[in-house]
């Protein structure tokens, strides 16, 4: 049976280890230190940025490598809002990772900020509307997720990076779920692609290592660091670098891009197969998110009359591993956040499974995956024996 909690992680792909290799074991060097050694060490870390610049259509020197998601996250809402701010206002969705929610409220608390939440509909697509109307002279940065982690809604960044730009506001995008799903090319002056002044990846979702990740910043964007001390990053991120990890996450995100175009499309029909084969077969199940605008690899379901966690103790018997939502919620007994801001009944969103799954994921295993959910949730229903 297939894993299906990629979104959660991915495995570390092999070419990604053998990359690595070398920088964990022989070329062990600082890329700070003035000898050959460390002379290598920094020829491999910005070889890593340059092939991340690459698959953006950025330049090198906007390339910050981080230790993943959440870092990337922070270093933009805080290292934007505070280095140069129009004012102390922010915009972002009640939708968004909690380390974008938690940076704002930080800013809220200790620097006086402003945070307002764009709405978003029932299918978890942003109020572009409401989101010009909220926007004001003051406003210093809007955040806004490329893709959801949860219920995998894709939102219209260009559209909404268009209203951002004529308002003269700085765009910053989690896209930690897009990257190996979706196109991740950057916007130029006038022309297609992400118009956004940041974004955030993360390498453990692409089949790098945990822990580690990076940040676009587009050049004109003044931004403050997080961490102080010896000027590493450009001054954007003090500390000794993770060569091996830099390189990993590089191979990665590379390998991805390449593969994209092919298996994406394979994908998306396998996960629509996956998810018409549950809902004709169990009435009270409801798709959460978009429909058609939602990532290749993400079905999510809320199962009237279950309790989620029921159901994944129910499909993990069968060999089946996924998960009730976003896993840096883990423990929580509160009903999804994200699932409430779409207008779902807590008690209805205490039932929801996600299940997200890679684009070299095969077909028939998520055909055979998807009778197993049927079967696990009547079980749980008390609708049939165990």
């Amino acid at each position: 049976m297939p894993y299906l909690d990629v979104a959660a992680t991915a495995p570390v792909r092999r070419e990604v280890l053998e990359a690595m290799a070398p920088f964990l074991t022989t070329e062990f060097g600082n890329p700070s230190s003035h000898h050959e050694l460390g002379e290598r060490a920094a020829s491999a870390l910005e070889w890593a940025r340059a092939r991340v610049a690459e698959v953006l259509g950025s330049r090198p020197r906007e390339i910050v490598f981080t230790s993943g998601g959440t870092e990337s996250n922070n270093l933009a809402i805080k290292g934007i809002s505070l280095a140069n701010p129009r004012g102390r206002h922010i915009l972002t969705t009640p939708i968004e990772h909690p380390s974008v929610l938690e940076s704002c409220a930080y800013l809220e608390r200790f620097h006086g900020f402003t945070v307002e939440h764009v709405p978003v509909d029932g299918d978890g697509l942003v109020d572009t509307v409401a989101l010009e109307r909220m926007l004001r002279p003051d406003t210093t940065l809007v955040s806004v997720m490329l893709a959801n982690n949860e219920v995998g809604t894709v939102q219209p960044l260009a559209e909404i990076g268009a209203t951002t730009r004529a308002a003269g506001v700085p765009l910053h995008s989690d896209a930690v779920q897009a990257a190996g799903w979706l196109e991740l090319r950057l916007a130029g002056a006038g022309g297609d692609g992400l118009p956004v002044e940041a974004l955030t990846l993360a390498g453990h979702k692409l089949g790098a290592p945990k822990g580690v990740g990076a940040l676009f910043v587009s050049g004109r964007i003044p931004l403050e660091p997080l961490v102080h001390g010896g000027g590493q990053e450009g001054g954007r991120r003090s500390g000794t670098e993770n060569v091996a990890g830099a390189v990993g996450f590089a191979t990665a995100l590379t390998l991805a891009e390449a593969e994209r175009p092919a298996r994406a499309e394979e994908a998306r029909k396998s996960r629509d197969v996956f998810i018409a084969t549950i809902l004709s077969a169990l009435p009270g199940a409801r798709l959460t998110g978009h429909a058609e605008a939602r990532l290749h690899g993400n079905a999510s379901f809320c199962f009237e009359g279950t309790s989620g966690e029921a159901v994944l103790l129910e499909l993990e018997r069968r060999g089946i591993v996924c998960s009730s939502g976003s896993a840096c919620a883990a423990g929580s007994d509160e009903p999804s956040p994200v699932l409430v801001a779409l207008g779902i009944d807590p008690a209805l969103a205490q039932t929801a499974v996600r299940f997200t799954f890679a684009a070299t994921t095969p077909g028939p295993h998520l055909l055979e995956a998807a009778e197993s959910v049927i079967e696990s949730v009547r079980i749980v229903q008390g609708i049939a024996p165990r």
